[in-house]
């Protein structure tokens, strides 16, 4: 581009010197001709254009070379950038298989342990079982040895009981001769008149109603009574409690039954009285229907006493016959007849409660068992209930 502009500058140049024509001779005639002129521009064109084509050969060459080495370093960066990268990741690889081999030295170490503790374990098992079953072995040897003594006592007991009732026998025996010429005796008075035997129809009839009264209120009581054993979780004694609640109803089921009872033919409503016993300081009179209901009070309040102090001692509850709900009741085995309600629950509380102490203690002090069951001893029934025969002057 620049040798065109010089040319068209040569050009208008001469343009000028022909227009100017001769004023400009001189200048003509020392000018070289024309045809050196041009010569000597494209020599000069030319050597712009081969320099400036060396020029730009040097600068591309420059570039090149620059590109060349943007791109070795662009090449050494990379190289070293995928070393640094391999370096990292042979790093991370020998660092994870440090870890993973540190892993599997402390799973291992960890295994051992277990392992170890494990034994150490089994073996304290093992050790506790020896023990247990050494202790287990232990006190099945002592209560072996606890009941046989427990039996030899009790056999001692018996036997000593039954020394007692056979030297208590003779003087026994002749108290009862005595009681029965006394009752044959009695037995040939006449008997009562027509008004004592109203009277005293009329006095059971009474006891009859205000035991059939009592009876409901027991009933309440041994609902409460059931429920707190419940929330005591005293279950042995809950059933001896349901047992005896059985017991009464079935009671209760003949005591409906006597509204239609024949009095005219029980002899206890025509019979006089042929013994009188004490209670509370008073003394009080009956005849042998009576006396033996009194008896019979005794024995089933032994009876009754034992089982409940059996059952206290397997809830392991502590000694207290009168927490018991048979011996509050006391009317077990009581009819509403022959003689008052009090006297008989008098004396069945005198029998429960040494029944109960023989049963909570496993002992036969007061009673012996016999055809399964739970009878009181004839001496202590005849120091709890003390008849005395009425003599006839």
């Amino acid at each position: 581009m620049k040798s065109n502009i010089f040319n068209r500058m040569v050009v208008a140049l001469v343009v000028s010197a022909v227009s100017l024509g001769g004023t400009l001779p001189a200048l003509a005639q020392q000018q070289p001709p024309p045809e050196q002129n041009q010569q000597e521009n494209q020599d000069k064109q030319k050597q712009k254009s081969e320099n400036k084509a060396q020029k730009k050969q040097e600068q591309q060459q420059q570039q090149q070379d620059k590109q060349q080495q943007k791109a070795q370093k662009q090449q050494q960066q990379q190289q070293v950038k995928q070393q640094q990268k391999a370096q990292k990741q042979q790093q991370d690889q020998q660092q994870k298989a440090g870890q993973q081999q540190q892993q599997d030295k402390q799973q291992q170490q960890d295994k051992q342990q277990q392992k170890a503790q494990k034994q150490q374990e089994l073996q304290k098992q093992e050790q506790r079982q020896q023990q247990v079953k050494q202790q287990q072995k232990a006190q099945k040897q002592q209560e072996l040895q606890k009941q046989q003594q427990e039996q030899r006592q009790v056999k001692q007991q018996q036997k000593a009981q039954k020394q007692q009732e056979l030297e208590k026998q003779q003087p026994q025996q002749q108290q009862q001769q005595q009681q029965a010429k006394q009752q044959q005796k009695a037995q040939k008075r006449e008997r009562l008149s027509q008004q004592e035997q109203q009277q005293r129809i009329s006095q059971q009839q009474q006891r009859l109603e205000q035991y059939r009264e009592h009876l409901d209120q027991q009933q309440r009581l041994a609902q409460r009574q059931s429920a707190e054993l419940q929330q005591q979780k005293r279950m042995a004694q809950y059933r001896f409690q349901q047992q005896y609640l059985q017991r009464l109803r079935q009671q209760q089921l003949s005591l409906r039954n006597a509204r239609n009872y024949n009095y005219g033919r029980d002899p206890y409503f025509y019979t006089p009285p042929s013994f009188r016993y004490s209670r509370g300081g008073r003394y009080y009179e009956t005849n042998q229907y009576g006396a033996n209901l009194l008896r019979q009070a005794v024995n089933y309040g032994y009876e009754e006493g034992f089982r409940a102090g059996q059952a206290d001692r397997e809830d392991h509850w502590g000694y207290n016959f009168e927490d018991s709900y048979a011996y509050r009741d006391a009317n077990y085995g009581y009819s509403g007849y022959y003689v008052e309600r009090d006297d008989y629950n008098h004396y069945f509380r005198e029998g429960f409660r040494r029944g109960y102490e023989d049963g909570y203690n496993r002992r036969y002090q007061y009673g012996r068992h016999s055809n399964g069951k739970y009878v009181i001893l004839g001496a202590v029934l005849g120091a709890i209930l003390v008849l005395e025969a009425l003599t006839n002057d």
